[in-house]
């Protein structure tokens, strides 16, 4: 094991709960910013959104934070074939506790809130002593826990909103005169209007208007023309007016240039202490993200920028009585300077669903790429199945690389539930974590796995 002791997991309950061994129970309700969005004004939906039955079967990457001292709420038992090939490797997992009517459209909170059964079960964990953390918190996970009198491991839902706005993201870094590309942070109709005009008059750049908490791409505009501003802003005005209040919650920015994209966590203890966990590198292909890279191929310089951003601003988001995971995007400008902060994520990351992979077997001088592959089928496809396609390149112990699936609900979720075959080819993900000695080495096993997959389509898919 590369990592050192104590673990992410210890770590992590010392900071929620002050204690390394309290019992947790995780939940992965992805996608909580649809709950803190409620109620706010939102921009014109100008694409669809990806499949609610994929994204929230993503709970399953839960499954990897928790130890044996731990429990997970699923929506679905996980494959058992995927479960035996974790529990292969040596990783120790959280007991699982299954809701009964899952719902496809329903977060793993909503399934739960509807299992009477299942409230029993956590009642119990919850005289254990247990406590209850999530990907985020939000109004729903609060009558969870008062379902079911598990204390929440985490701030309020009203701070975890409060602190996930890109309003706050931007108010914060000026404040603490960090480095952001100009822009302005709206919280009235008037102001939205004045950030709109300001855009519309630089004719040299290109600016973007973003929903306080959009998510995955959603809930953010280019301003290519002062046409389509106004168009945007009549659309707010109009949700404004029957809302009958001129308060919203947008930031507009400079759509600078830039060579590359950051992402790096930090977790606040409850005593207010800051530690620092990771930065990683985002990798595209033609403009599309492709994973992130560990370790980010950093200068000291560009390290230390980021060290010192996530101190501060770990510091400031205690003091507004935040604790828990931090999750930061940054950027790296063509000239390799930083801007440290585009936006804050006080909440679990894609990325933290990777740390414990990464302490168990991403060995010290080795690389890891966390990916994911998209899937087209019509009939699903068990993990036994997957295992055999892709026989030689799922990671090995032995060989110290190859992939390491990190959520497998992800590929069938798309799939009828009643068993009825669907009517077109079902859209799915796999998830997992490459690890190899070089960029080649890594480069080498994804074009197999790729070439791999789509050789083992399904007809009609």
């Amino acid at each position: 094991m590369s990592g050192t002791s104590p673990g992410f997991r210890e770590r992590l309950a010392t900071a929620l709960t002050g204690a390394p061994d309290t019992p947790l129970v995780f939940l992965g309700n992805f996608e909580v910013e649809q709950q803190w969005a409620h109620g706010e004004h939102t921009l014109p939906r100008l694409s669809a959104a990806a499949s609610d039955a994929v994204v929230n079967h993503m709970d399953e990457f839960a499954l990897l934070l928790g130890d044996e001292r731990d429990h997970v709420v699923l929506k679905s038992r996980p494959d058992e074939a995927y479960l035996a090939f974790l529990t292969g490797l040596g990783l120790p997992l959280p007991r699982i506790h299954v809701a009964a009517r899952q719902q496809p459209g329903r977060t793993v909170t909503e399934d739960a809130l509807d299992d009477p059964a299942l409230l029993a079960e956590l009642t119990a964990l919850a005289a254990d002593g247990c406590r209850l953390t999530a990907h985020g918190i939000s109004v729903r996970e609060e009558l969870l826990a008062s379902a079911t009198g598990l204390p929440v491991a985490a701030p309020s839902a009203a701070t975890c909103k409060a602190v996930n706005s890109k309003v706050y993201s931007r108010q914060v870094a000026d404040e603490l005169g960090l480095r952001q590309p100009r822009g302005w942070a709206c919280r009235t109709l008037a102001e939205l209007a004045e950030a709109f005009d300001a855009a519309a008059r630089d004719e040299r750049n290109r600016y973007v208007v973003k929903e306080a908490f959009g998510v995955s791409g959603k809930g953010i505009a280019v301003l290519e023309s002062r046409r389509r501003g106004d168009r945007i802003r009549s659309v707010v005005t109009k949700q404004a007016e029957r809302a009958g209040h001129d308060e919203v919650a947008f930031v507009v920015e400079e759509w600078v240039a830039k060579q590359g994209d950051l992402n790096y966590q930090f977790t606040v203890g409850h005593d207010g202490s800051v530690r620092f966990d990771f930065v990683k590198e985002l990798l595209t292909e033609g403009g599309v993200h492709k994973g992130h890279r560990m370790p980010a191929r950093l200068t000291s310089a560009q390290l230390d920028v980021v060290r010192d951003t996530a101190e501060r601003l770990g510091k400031r988001l205690a003091a507004d009585g935040y604790f828990g995971v931090v999750g930061v995007d940054a950027m790296v400008d063509p000239a390799g300077e930083l801007y440290p902060v585009v936006e804050i994520n006080a909440r679990n990351n894609m990325s933290t669903y990777q740390v414990r992979l990464q302490e168990h077997f991403a060995a010290p001088g080795r690389i890891a790429v966390a990916r994911h592959y998209p899937l087209k089928r019509t009939v699903p496809l068990p993990f036994e199945e997957a295992r055999a396609l892709l026989d030689g390149l799922l990671f090995d112990a032995g060989r110290h690389t190859g992939l390491l699936v990190n959520n497998y609900a992800t590929v069938n979720a798309g799939f009828p539930t009643d068993g009825e075959p669907p009517a077109a080819p079902v859209a799915g993900r796999l998830y997992g974590v490459l690890v190899a000695d070089s960029d080649d080495g890594i480069e080498a096993l994804d074009t197999e796995i790729s070439a791999r997959l789509a050789a083992g389509r399904d007809t009609g898919a």
